[in-house]
């Protein structure tokens, strides 16, 4: 295969494609997510996932603020942090702290919206790309081998997949990510302390933390009514 095959190859991989009719795969794909979240051992394995994109929420925010982007980690217990650095007080520093937490439900409700409109293939290639360029931020190898295991799945899916098949994946990707983001705030409103984001927000900002939490719960209501919006119709059609 020379160098034209290989882009020809690349291209048609990275187009939007059509993708199934409503049935089956979608209601697989919601199954697929509620139970990773739902069941401690699949949520362990599968949590790093909502981690990264926590960060990299936190790091993408931070730069189109002025930041500049130093690493992230991933620890062993899938927490993690992502480092910037900038002034330590004013609004770049207060809106790359709040980015953390709507990242995942944002995220996983535009991967909802583009599986279902043939844009699966278009979303892993991205993904892939902004994976494999953060790997240069990783700043422990545990937190290496996260981020590369996770873009290794991506990339088998994105070229060995069908178009179907990632668009299954794509969806219950998006599904997960979006209920991993509410469990993830459920967590920290039950016992998160100062160094959590909204405990940083509170010394930031004139704001407590519960405040905080509360805009949280308002952005992830609004991406589950978005998700819902659209999954709602293509469940129903499918049964």
């Amino acid at each position: 295969m020379d160098l034209h095959d290989v882009g020809r190859a690349v291209w048609e991989r990275i187009v939007p494609a059509s993708v199934p009719e409503t049935g089956w795969w979608v209601l697989l794909a919601l199954v697929v997510a509620l139970v990773a979240v739902a069941m401690p051992p699949l949520w362990r394995l599968a949590r790093p996932a909502v981690t990264i994109v926590h960060e990299l929420g936190h790091a993408i925010v931070g730069m189109l603020c002025g930041r500049r982007f130093t690493g992230f980690v991933v620890s062993a217990d899938m927490s993690g942090h992502a480092v910037t650095v900038g002034p330590r007080r004013g609004a770049g520093r207060i809106l790359s702290t709040w980015a953390g937490y709507p990242a995942p439900a944002i995220l996983g409700t535009l991967l909802i919206q583009v599986a279902l409109h043939g844009w699966s293939s278009t979303a892993l290639f991205a993904a892939l790309m902004i994976l494999v360029l953060s790997l240069v931020f990783t700043r422990s190898a545990h937190t290496l081998l996260v981020v590369l295991a996770t873009a290794t799945g991506i990339g088998a899916a994105w070229w060995w997949g069908s178009p179907g098949l990632n668009a299954l994946i794509t969806l219950a990707a998006g599904v997960f990510l979006l209920l991993g983001a509410w469990r993830h705030l459920g967590a920290v409103m039950r016992g998160g302390g100062r160094s959590d984001d909204p405990g940083q927000l509170a010394q930031l900002t004139p704001l407590p933390a519960w405040t905080w939490n509360l805009g949280y719960v308002v952005v992830l209501a609004a991406c589950t009514w978005w998700a819902g919006t659209t999954l709602i119709p293509q469940v129903l059609g499918g049964l």
